[in-house]
């Protein structure tokens, strides 16, 4: 599921990335075959043993690269071919140019010398930008932290907050549409063959929006919460939030490897118990986000990717691990919406509902009415 939007939204960007004029050739480097029919794009395809590091330098040297635009697969859907020319001309000026310098997703940078040397020794690409700037020594940008550069595909959730907001390049919209019904009839049928229809419960995504409008109303955050994020809910929300940060760089510094995460909500869950902790949350507010890699890491459970994605979907009846399966369902099933997710929900997809619910308010109000205001 996840895989598949992931493929969707990396041709969109390359086909946005081409059209713009700014990019010589892009290039997929893949463990499996693409057949994208896209002209300037091709594919590297190696099905060994994989290290990002190793695995990004061999292909900048392969093809002589001089400089290099590096984007995930399926990160920053939502920015267009005109914020990636931007990028690529940005480059001139020989610094690098990140989304997010300790976490990630887009690197841009000219291949000077000892960039390979510290582009090898990289193990994830959420640690990529801090690593030329400390081991090659370029100075690092970042670009503004808006809706385009924060949105990810990273889990179920994200593909929930695509669909419901219609939002990301015509792949992905299409598969997001497609697959989403139960019965795919040709010639749509034959651009997803063996594609199963994706479970998307939107219906607590849907109670959530009218809440990001009303002033009376209140939220609860809690995981890895950027201080854009804080901002941008600051501003750009009608209802109050309550904020609970943790983990912030739980990934890029290790933390959840190394068994050193902790969390508030995870210290309550163990003194108080999963029912006294679901039963007080809808007390503190009237909707609730929470990061449960934070909560994983905290409980020192190493949860499988199904597993996560299947928590994602409220689909507890499906997963094995015990904890998260209980946790799932009393999410699933308590008196207030419970989105489940990752970093990207904490980001780009709570950034996402937020426009969107404005959207549907403006949208809802008669001609007569003045438009609605914003917090300022």
């Amino acid at each position: 599921m996840v895989g598949a939007a992931r493929r969707a939204a990396t041709l969109d960007s390359i086909e946005a990335a081409l059209s713009s004029a700014a990019f010589e050739r892009a290039i997929i480097a893949s463990d499996q075959a693409y057949q994208p029919g896209l002209p300037g794009l091709e594919v590297d395809i190696d099905d060994g043993p994989f290290h990002f590091g190793r695995r990004l330098a061999g292909v900048i040297e392969r093809y002589g690269l001089a400089s290099v635009v590096y984007l995930g697969g399926g990160s920053m859907p939502l920015l267009d071919g005109g914020g990636l020319s931007q990028i690529a001309r940005h480059l001139e000026g020989g610094a690098a140019i990140t989304n997010n310098r300790f976490s990630s997703d887009l690197v841009a940078f000219p291949v000077i010398a000892r960039v390979l040397a510290a582009i090898e020794a990289v193990d994830r690409d959420n640690g990529l930008a801090g690593a030329l700037e400390e081991n090659a020594g370029l100075a690092v940008e970042e670009l503004p932290r808006t809706l385009d550069t924060q949105m990810d595909i990273d889990s179920p959730s994200d593909l929930a907050v695509l669909a419901l907001t219609g939002e990301g390049g015509p792949r992905l919209r299409d598969y997001l549409r497609i697959t989403r019904s139960s019965r795919v009839s040709p010639p749509e049928a034959g651009t997803y063959r063996g594609t199963v229809a994706l479970d998307l419960d939107l219906s607590r995504y849907q109670c959530v929006l009218p809440l990001l409008t009303n002033r009376e109303a209140q939220i609860v955050v809690a995981g890895r919460v950027g201080s854009h994020s804080w901002h941008y809910l600051e501003r750009e929300t009608a209802c109050r939030v309550r904020l609970f940060v943790e983990e912030r760089g739980l990934e890029a510094e290790g933390r959840a490897q190394d068994r050193t995460a902790r969390s508030l909500l995870g210290f309550f869950i163990e003194a108080a118990g999963l029912a006294r902790f679901f039963e007080v949350l809808p007390s503190l507010g009237d909707a609730a986000f929470i990061d449960t890699r934070v909560l994983l890491a905290h409980m020192r459970i190493e949860a499988t990717r199904e597993d996560r994605f299947l928590s994602d979907l409220s689909d507890w009846k499906s997963i094995s691990d015990p904890f998260l399966r209980d946790f799932t369902r009393a999410a699933a099933e308590a008196d207030i919406p419970i989105l489940l997710g990752g970093h990207s929900l904490m980001s780009g997809g709570l950034m996402a509902l937020n426009e969107h619910a404005w959207r549907q308010h403006e949208n809802s109000l008669p001609p007569e009415a003045a438009p609605p205001v914003r917090p300022a």
